[in-house]
């Protein structure tokens, strides 16, 4: 995004501040969702990595023992690709990074004493997103847990972003559609607390796209999800309210702001006027934020902590509903539990020291200038060609997003290492 050097009041004196901007709380929600902002729900999310099931277990437990309410689970590849861990493909991998959780035996030692009916999970799993969920309310029903009125999390299950961004898929994009369509109408029914799908845009950012092309492809890929629940016959305020978004956070402070508040904006036009939903909480952008793993660097990795705080502060300021800070050591492996403890540090000092929770998302002219300009316009033109290959599934088959990421990928490192020399 182009920064101008001066933002005067003359330049935005052509924004209808109640009908572009709006009020915290209400149509189109730029500056938030909840009325109240963080003053009403402050609970950070931290992270504390383990690479075993018994060592996450164990993590587990310490967390919650610290305050903690939300748990995440990152799957190991042989699970995301949907391989057992004694598997011959699986076997290099099998003891990196991450939980091998493809069998019975697995999930009831991963949550063993962890209540399900108290916490909320987050499980990191895409093509084998079925298999695992149902495990899970397997877990939870073998606890006594009520799914239905006490199991609360979300899948990342987005199948786009694999095609797109991150390339760990199993089957072709249509099958994979139905799976997912097929979830929703589940959860609808029998898991009513429980996110169906976490539209990812983090893992597009850290392919090499832009904020724009971030903002753009994945939340073209909602409207893709939206689509095809419509036409699989579920009714859209039945499925849409439990759809939630996860972006990425980068270096470029007043960009990140003004691409969340922009994502909000557009998202609650597009539900309301493109798929005529009635329900306002068809219309919210729900959004997790992790801060930028690409941003980080393996030497002086100390720094790392103060891009860590930047980026989360950006996305505090942009409103996100929860968000995950990285540890200074990530860029080398697994963080240790020091490190772990320092990200989620960082995130209790801005909630509980800094003072930026207590006003609702701040209007200032230069972030009022940029989610519209910068980000809205464009990002509608990007929705446009997409929609003249007749959808996001068309475009990925015929490799547009990935060429546009790639593209900007190479102009970003260019201009890098021109800085460099």
């Amino acid at each position: 995004m182009e920064v101008p050097h001066l933002v005067t009041p003359e330049q935005v004196a052509g924004i209808d501040l109640g009908r572009e901007i709006g009020v915290p709380g209400e149509y189109p929600y730029t500056r938030g969702i909840h009325p109240t902002g963080y003053r009403g729900s402050c609970g950070p999310c931290g992270s504390s990595p383990a690479s075993h099931r018994r060592d996450t277990n164990q993590r587990f437990k310490y967390l919650l023992s610290q305050g903690q309410t939300g748990l995440s689970v990152a799957f190991h590849l042989p699970t995301l690709y949907g391989y057992d861990s004694d598997h011959e493909m699986a076997k290099a991998r099998s003891a990196s990074a991450a939980s091998p959780s493809t069998r019975w035996p697995t999930w009831r030692t991963l949550f063993d004493g962890i209540p399900l009916g108290e916490v909320t999970t987050s499980m990191t799993i895409n093509s084998t997103a079925p298999i695992l969920f149902a495990m899970y309310l397997a877990v939870a029903e073998k606890q006594g847990v009520d799914i239905a009125s006490r199991v609360s999390g979300t899948l990342q299950n987005d199948i786009l972003k694999e095609y797109i961004a991150q390339k760990e898929y199993i089957f072709p994009p249509r099958p994979s559609m139905r799976l997912i369509t097929d979830q929703f109408a589940f959860a609808a029914q029998q898991v009513p607390r429980w996110n169906t799908i976490s539209i990812s845009g983090y893992h597009i950012r850290e392919a090499g796209s832009t904020a724009l092309q971030e903002l753009a492809f994945t939340l073209r890929d909602g409207m893709e999800y939206v689509q095809y629940g419509v036409d699989a016959g579920l009714p859209i305020d039945e499925f849409a309210p439990r759809l939630s978004f996860f972006f990425n956070s980068h270096n470029d402070f007043f960009e990140e702001i003004a691409k969340f508040r922009a994502a909000r904006k557009i998202w609650a036009t597009v539900m309301r006027e493109r798929y005529g939903a009635k329900n306002p909480r068809s219309w919210m952008l729900r959004f997790h934020t992790q801060t930028a793993g690409c941003s980080l660097t393996a030497q002086q990795p100390v720094n790392n902590v103060v891009r860590t705080t930047v980026q989360a502060l950006a996305a505090v300021l942009g409103g996100t509903q929860s968000l995950h800070t990285n540890s200074l050591d990530e860029t080398l492996a697994l963080p240790t539990e020091e490190n772990a403890r320092t990200a989620l540090r960082t995130q209790q000092i801005l909630a509980h020291e800094s003072g930026v929770i207590t006003p609702s998302i701040p209007g200032r002219q230069l972030v009022r200038r940029g989610d519209d300009a910068a980000h809205g316009r464009r990002t509608f033109d990007y929705f446009r060609r997409i929609d003249d290959f007749g959808g996001m599934v068309e475009a990925i088959e015929a490799g547009f997003p990935q060429r546009e990421i790639m593209d900007a990928a190479f102009r970003y490192q260019k201009s890098f290492e021109g800085k460099r020399s």
